[in-house]
This record gives structure tokens, sequence and C-alpha cells, in this order.
């Protein structure tokens, strides 16, 4: 291999007891349908040709330097806030592991669709085609809106037949490959918490503070695991606002979902909103709207106490509770963040941001506009006044609840990435991923075998994210 690919095996050094080394899937078929190449740049992989990108990411032999063997993980999770010790990686695995050249970040190769593990539980170990052109769709269309989320790495049919409940039958079959800040998750606590493993949840602690928080390292040791429990519960905070402000539903948040560094990942039911609505869901199972868009704060709070369960036998609820208490006032904080940013605004400070933010989402309460346009009508503030008043939901730019959020606008400039001079501005609407335009998409797919419409809605997701100043393009 020619590439200049930073190899690394950290996952395994926390021994045999946190995952199975499993055999991948033999494929009737290998058809590459989708490479990132701007991620394969960032990992050192872009001079793979076809050939041998299918080789390692269609029939998994090792990248150098890294895992011999792929590893499915070991944890447990509530699932919908019932305790399941039965899960692990059951169509998946973590394939391997290596530096990102941009940051330096220890990033993961891990597969859905990959076959059966000793974690399948009856499953066939697959993934549908349609599943993961719906992840590329969704981890693209994240990232351009500034959320912190796995990346699709690599898409390859398959060539089985699959039979599915909630599609038609049969399916096409493929493998995804995304890059994930690490898949150890909540759900990995829990299962050594269950299990009494006092030992190996100290080597966890350590293992992630070295990893994924080294600012930590330095500190006495009965600090750090409440240090790392208020750590986490900040980036998970950050993950939800930026998912509120992306208006952004996830599905399924449970236990074994969230990510030790908050990053966003693992997409099966998801949606944008269509109009402000907090009672929103994702999930058609999800009949009582536990994952609501306006519930899911309340989801990764209750997540996250369920954490600091698990580190009490490490620590005490006198040390941990305050850390856990972190969550509420970063998400405040970061939400009006979030709000600036997407509007394109210069900051004015905390406070300020936070009654900014609260006059956004009091105007969207009050009129349900179309969520992802009212951010495209008012970026940059009211130099985009005439700009709006012209626009699809004019109408809605009145009344007490307007002027209301209009008069806290006025203290607010355009910031210099605001951008409003890009051709994407210049159009009266913003692009959108709503489930009708899903599944436009996947019908070219399936009826026609025309990736043309995902091709096409990925050029202009990326033309977004560059207009908005929320994707780093460069290639260091």
């Amino acid at each position: 291999m020619t590439s200049r690919f930073k190899g690394a095996t950290v996952h395994a050094d926390l021994g045999e007891a946190f995952f199975d080394a499993v055999s991948p899937a033999g494929f009737p078929k290998t058809i590459l349908r989708y490479r990132n190449q701007r991620w394969a740049e960032r990992m050192g992989l872009a001079t793979l040709g076809d050939a041998e990108w299918i080789a390692h990411f269609g029939r998994f032999l090792p990248l150098p330097g890294s895992l011999p063997a792929p590893l499915a993980l070991r944890y447990h999770g509530h699932q919908f806030q019932s305790y399941n010790p039965d899960l692990g990686d059951g169509r998946g695995f973590l394939f391997a592991q290596g530096y990102d050249r941009v940051d330096g970040r220890l990033l993961d190769f891990g597969t859905k669709g990959s076959g059966t593990t000793p974690w399948s539980r009856g499953g066939d170990g697959r993934l549908t085609l349609k599943g993961g052109v719906r992840e590329i769709l969704a981890t693209a269309m994240l990232e351009a809106l500034g959320v912190e989320t796995s990346k699709s790495f690599s898409l390859i049919e398959t060539g089985e037949d699959l039979y599915r409940s909630d599609e038609p039958s049969p399916a096409r079959s493929s493998v995804l490959v995304r890059l994930s800040h690490s898949h150890i998750r909540i759900g990995t606590f829990q299962r050594l918490a269950h299990l009494g493993d006092h030992a190996g949840l100290a080597r966890l602690v350590e293992h992630v503070i070295t990893h994924y928080y080294p600012a930590l390292t330095d500190l006495p040791t009965d600090d750090r695991v409440p240090a790392l429990l208020g750590a986490m519960a900040e980036a998970v905070a950050r993950v939800t606002a930026q998912w509120t402000g992306a208006g952004f539903v996830h599905g399924v948040l449970n236990t074994d979902n969230t990510n030790i560094t908050g990053e966003s990942f693992d997409y099966g039911p998801w949606r944008f909103l269509p109009r402000y609505d907090p009672r929103f869901t994702a999930a058609y199972f999800d009949t009582t709207g536990l994952y609501a868009f306006g519930r899911q704060p309340d989801a990764m709070a209750w997540n996250l106490t369920r954490l600091a369960e698990c580190l009490l036998p490490l620590s005490s609820v006198d040390r941990l509770e305050p850390e856990l208490n972190r969550f509420w006032p970063a998400f405040q904080a970061q939400l009006g963040a979030v709000v600036v940013r997407r509007l394109g605004l210069v900051p004015q400070g905390e406070t300020a941001d936070m009654g900014l933010s609260g006059a956004v989402f009091a105007f969207m309460a009050a009129q349900r506009p179309a969520y992802e346009q009212m951010f495209f009508d008012w970026r940059g503030g009211l130099v985009s006044l005439e700009r709006a008043l012209a626009g699809p939901q004019a109408s809605l730019y009145t009344g007490e609840s307007f002027e209301a959020f209009r008069r806290v606008l006025e203290a607010y400039d355009a910031a210099p990435e605001a951008n409003l001079d890009h051709a994407y501005f210049q159009g009266d609407r913003p692009r959108t991923m709503l489930i009708e335009e899903v599944e436009a998409i996947w019908a070219a797919i399936a009826e026609h075998d025309d990736w043309s419409a995902l091709e096409n809605a990925l050029a202009e997701i990326e033309d977004m994210g560059r207009a908005s100043a929320a994707v780093d393009f460069t290639i260091n």
C-alpha cells in the first residue's frame, strides 16, 4: 500500500474481556457504491485503488499497522430505558483504528452489516442497501450542519437477498464502514458494573482518559473519575445542542448508542424536522414519544445518570453528582452558541447568546416555521430582512412573537463567515433532507439503479457545508 495510513491497535490494549475476535462474512459480490474521498485523505488512505479499497472495506483484509482481526465489542445497555444484558456488536465490529492527519484524533473504522458475531441474537448480521444509503445521507447532512457525527466512509453492495419486516423484501444488501471518535459507549461501562468488575471499570476509565480526554491525565487519582464524568457530560450536552440546532431527531437514544466522546453515531430511524414540533419522533415504534425531538436532552441526561451509577464503585455520590449536573448548564450554553453559529452572527457572550436562542425557540413554538428555512432566512441577522420577507414563509415574520425575536436580533451583527454572498444563500430555499427526499433518492436506486440522485444530493450538501462554514474541507 502506498498510503500514509497511521494504524493503531489501541482498543486491543483493554484486553480480551472487552471484545471477541471475529471473522467477517464472505459476500457473493463486492460492488463499491460509495467512498468518502475527503476522509480517506484525512486518514492517509486516499491513494487506494478501488480493488484495494474493496479488499480492505468489503473483504476486510487488515490495514497495515492496525488490528490483525476484527473485534466485536461487548456492552450492555438500556433500550427505551429497559436494561438489556444481551447486547454487543451483533452485525458489526471494530475493524481498524487510525489517526486523523488533521487533528491527530484516534478514530475507529467500525462496520455495519459485516456478518454474525457471538452477539447477533439470531439476526443475520447484515445491512440492507437502503439502510446504508440512509446512513450516508444522515452523516453527510449532520456534518454539513456542524454536528459532531460519525462519518460514512465506505458502502459496498454485497449481492445477498435480505428479508425485513419494515422494507419490501427481498432487499438488497450492503456493508457500511464508518469512522467514529471511539465506539466505547455508556453501555460498555454498564456491562462491567452489571458484572461487578470494578477492576475492569477502573481500567476502562484510565483507557478513556488516556486516549479521549488526555487533559485529565495530570489530575490526582481521586479526582480523575468525577472529572471524567463531568467532561463526558459536557461533551454529550454539546452534541445534544447540535442536534437541536440542526432540527435532528436521532430516534434510538439508548445507552448503548451514547458514545463516551459525545459524538453522534448509529443511525437507524432518524428524521430532520419538517417544521418545529417538540413532539416529533423518528421511530415508528417510539409510541410514547420517549425520544421525541423536544425530549432528547432529557433522554441524554437520563443516560448520563446511568453512567454515574456505574462509576459509584470508583468514587462517591458527593463527588459525582456535581459533575453529572454540568449537563444542563452546558446544554443551554452550547445551544446558544449553536444558534449564533447557525444564524451566522458575531457572538455577544454566553448570557446574551442564550437569550437569543430562547427568543428563536419561542418564536418557532408560536409560529411553527419550516425548521431549516427559518435559519436560512435569517442568516446574518437583520441584514437579511429583505431576503427573509421575500421568501416562502414571509407571512410568519409578523406579530408579537416575531417582534420579540427581532428585538433580540438587533444586538447582533453578521459574522464574516455568514457568507451571504455565497450562491447557496442567493436562492430562496435551503437544502434539506426530509423523509420524502430520502425516499426519492432511494427510489431512483431501487427502481433504476440510478445513483445520480444520491451523488447530486451529496454535492449539494457539501456546498451547503461550505456556505455555512460548518465543515473544514482543507486537507493539510
